[in-house]
Formats: C-alpha cells, sequence, structure tokens
C-alpha cells in the first residue's frame, strides 16, 4: 500500500505542477491599416526573443499584413519577473478595401485587385481571432490621425463586449503632426500611452503596461 501511496502522491503532484503552469496569453495586436502594427510586433520580437526575428515584413503600403502572424513564447523581464505572451499581428481593420488605392502605389491592376481580396480575407480573419482566440488586445493607432472613425469605435465596443483587457497606443509620437490627447479624448475610458515604435520612443513605459495589464 505504501507502494500505491506514494506512487499516487508523486502523480498528483506532478499533475499539480502542469496544470499550475499557464499557457502564455495570446496578445492581439490591432487597429487600422498602417497604424505601425507589424512595427510594433517587430519592435518586441527583436527587443525580447533570442534571435529577433522579424514578425512580418513593414510597409507604407496598406493592407502589407493581409494574414495573421504570431510570435509564441515572448518572455518580456519587468521587475524582476517573466511575462510570457504570444503576439498576434492581425491585418488592419477596415470597413471597405477598395482595390484603386493600390494603384496610387504603382501596383498593377491585376496585382491590386489580388491584394484587395486578400487584404478583405484578413480582416474576415482579424475579426475571427478577436472573438474567439485572444486573451487581450494591445490598439495600435496613428497619433497623426484622426481616431474618430467608425471602425475604430466598431473595434473598442467590440473589444469591450468581450470583457477582454485592452491597451491602447498612440504610435508615431515621433511626426511633428502628432497628437497623443487626441487619442486620449476619442477614449477616455481606457490608458493611451504614446510612443514611436519605429524609433523605439517610450519602449520602457509600453512594456510596463503590456506587463501590468496581461501579466
Amino acid at each position: 500500500m505504501g507502494l500505491l501511496t506514494g506512487l499516487r502522491d508523486s502523480i498528483s503532484r506532478a499533475a499539480a505542477t502542469l496544470f499550475s503552469e499557464q499557457d502564455p496569453k495570446r496578445i492581439g495586436i490591432y487597429g487600422p491599416p498602417n497604424a505601425g502594427k507589424t512595427t510594433l510586433a517587430n519592435r518586441i520580437a527583436r527587443d525580447w526573443t533570442e534571435h529577433g526575428d522579424a514578425v512580418g515584413p513593414e510597409s507604407h503600403v496598406p493592407h502589407e499584413t493581409r494574414r495573421a502572424r504570431r510570435k509564441e513564447n515572448v518572455e518580456i523581464e519587468r521587475d524582476g519577473g517573466t511575462v510570457s505572451i504570444d503576439i498576434v499581428d492581425t491585418p488592419g481593420v477596415t470597413t471597405k478595401v477598395d482595390y484603386t488605392e493600390f494603384l496610387e502605389h504603382d501596383m498593377e491592376k491585376e496585382d491590386a485587385v489580388r491584394r484587395s481580396r486578400e487584404a478583405t480575407e484578413g480582416v474576415a480573419e482579424a475579426m475571427h481571432w478577436l472573438r474567439e482566440d485572444v486573451d487581450g488586445v494591445v490598439y495600435v493607432l496613428d497619433s497623426t490621425t484622426d481616431p474618430f472613425t467608425q471602425v475604430n469605435t466598431m473595434l473598442i465596443g467590440i473589444i469591450e463586449s468581450q470583457d477582454l483587457p485592452v491597451l491602447i497606443l498612440a504610435n508615431k509620437i515621433d511626426k511633428e503632426d502628432s497628437s497623443v490627447q487626441r487619442i486620449r479624448n476619442a477614449f477616455p475610458q481606457h490608458e493611451t500611452i504614446p510612443l514611436s515604435a519605429l524609433e523605439g520612443d517610450n519602449m520602457d513605459e509600453v512594456y510596463d503596461k503590456i506587463a501590468e495589464y496581461f501579466g
């Protein structure tokens, strides 16, 4: 009996240890096209993963990201502890993708049509992730543009209805026409953190807040 009891206790301890270790939380990086979501994802990956591989390509052309990309087991060290997350770089969400906007970037019509179709599929995928597969949201906004849009209002509303923790980032503060206060005024119910994902400005505060919100 002693052997069986010891074996049972060992199995119980092993099971308790196994199930006490939580999987990394899946944090979706959301926002409109060209807000700097992939730039932020790449910055986080460079700062906190062993090889610093990019999550995806960056471009000034809208909808460069047309499929969600995931970087797993990102370990952010803050205040003597480590926060483990998976980051999901999602396609920019918009109410309409028009192939003509790509023609302005010297694309052939066939390529523009294909890109618009892929971008539309990407929006659907991003919404699926939001409703089914993320534990929290980093919402990236371009601080040089007006945040009062149908897309931003809709997405923030969906995030709130899902009871997901959300951290709003006012990106591109390195630009002269940046206005962080405009974003704070648009969504006063949420904390807004300024940053430049491109230049790395204020990333320490961003990482502090990621650890606070999602740790």
